[in-house]
């Protein structure tokens, strides 16, 4: 799997059209089940509201699951344009809901599409994402004297320690970037003169 970018949280904007206000609410989602919970935490949050317009896309690339809603809106002015805008960004693991408050002021289908692209884009290009890599867990037994040689080469390959015991050996729980186990193991092999095996934990 290639680096993509995701959402680094929960981000909500807002806008105003003809009185009627767009509040979008977007968050990471990397299944179908976790748009949908929020999808439903924006509808208890906001249940007085028009509509509840959402898309999401759960993963990126060749293995993206998309789902969308017009929420009682005319036939795609409002879930087709903002799936689009998801589409174009860029970015995986994503969910909007972009909630309507009617102002009294009918739009028409072109005015919706255009009011609810403005309230997606809005809200993406003002998203603060991180760069999601796929990371494997490793344990690893270590003797005392390569304790702090380890914890060296660790750091030196980008490892994140996760825990640590200390009993006969020290046991090292550690995250590495899927890419780097590789590299980090060989070095530790020849550390360790192939005495020390990483278990990689599923």
């Amino acid at each position: 799997m290639e680096p993509y970018l995701v959402p680094l949280g929960f981000h909500r904007t807002q806008t105003e059209v003809a009185k009627s206000r767009f509040i979008a609410s977007s968050n990471r989602a990397e299944t179908a089940d976790e748009a949908k919970a929020f999808i439903a935490q924006i509808r208890a949050e906001m249940p007085d509201a028009s509509h509840h317009v959402y898309a999401f896309r759960a993963g990126f690339g060749q293995s993206v699951i998309e789902g969308m809603s017009d929420d009682g809106e005319p036939s795609g002015t409002s879930g087709p344009p903002v799936l689009a805008v998801l589409r174009g960004s860029g970015i995986g693991d994503l969910v909007m809901v972009i909630t309507r408050y009617f102002g009294g002021t009918k739009l028409g289908t072109g005015g919706l599409v255009r009011a609810y692209t403005e309230a997606a884009h809005i809200n993406i290009n003002s998203m603060p994402t991180e760069l999601k890599i796929e990371k494997r867990l490793l344990g690893i037994d270590v003797p005392y004297s390569l304790y702090e040689q380890v914890k060296r080469l660790i750091a030196a390959h980008q490892g994140v320690i996760q825990d640590e015991t200390f009993m006969a050996d020290v046991s090292i729980i550690v995250t590495f970037a899927l890419k780097d186990v590789p590299a980090f193991t060989a070095d530790l092999t020849e550390l360790s003169a192939g005495k020390i095996h990483p278990i990689t934990f599923d």
